[in-house]
């Protein structure tokens, strides 16, 4: 499901960032994995995702490890698996929904790989992407969803942000989260579209 917003319901005011497009609600954990937005390209699609690393695991230091380059490969089995990655994401939203920020919105982070959405590829370019600690098909916490809108909406006020849409959406077939739990009715109420 994506969300297509509309401007009917005016977005609070853009007074929680920094010039730079950093939040200044969120932790900031800056990361390397990023680069500049191509020029002229509008921000106006949020791309939603999921992650727990070991998966299944909540609450521990190796997704802020994994976007900053940080992370022992070998302190678990299954981190061979994704040796040498270097992504990053915008936001990541923990569980109890305190909101960390690894990149500038105002540039590209690594996060949708491949991608297409409404037929325009490289979502990177144009995106927000938004992580939320959870495991695809397991329910994420109300403190999250609630994190998620008012960052939507904070984000709404400072970008042209037209859509929502989950990781599984911009690249099927290649990536699942945030998964089947994921409350996309609930969050649609929440921004009141």
């Amino acid at each position: 499901m994506t969300l297509h917003l509309v401007r009917a319901v005016p977005a609070p005011p853009a007074q929680g960032w920094t010039p730079d497009g950093w939040h200044r609600g969120a932790r900031w954990v800056r990361s390397p994995n990023f680069g500049p937005r191509p020029a002229g390209v509008a921000v106006d699609l949020v791309i939603v995702h999921s992650i727990s690393l070991p998966p299944g695991e909540y609450g521990g230091p190796y997704i802020e490890q994994l976007f900053t380059n940080t992370l022992d490969w070998s302190a678990h089995p299954y981190f061979e698996q994704i040796r040498g990655a270097e992504v990053s994401a915008h936001f990541l939203i923990r569980r109890d929904g305190e909101l960390v920020q690894f990149v500038s919105c105002d540039d590209r982070a690594w996060h949708a790989g491949v991608s297409s959405f409404d037929g325009r590829p490289a979502c990177n370019d144009y995106s927000v992407g938004i992580e939320l600690e959870g495991l695809e098909d397991h329910p994420f916490e109300p403190a999250q969803y609630a994190r998620l809108a008012a960052l939507i909406g904070e984000l709404r006020a400072r970008y042209p942000i037209a859509a929502v849409a989950g990781h599984e959406h911009v690249a099927p077939g290649r990536k699942r989260d945030p998964g089947r739990a994921f409350d996309w009715a609930g969050l649609r109420a929440r921004l009141g579209v």
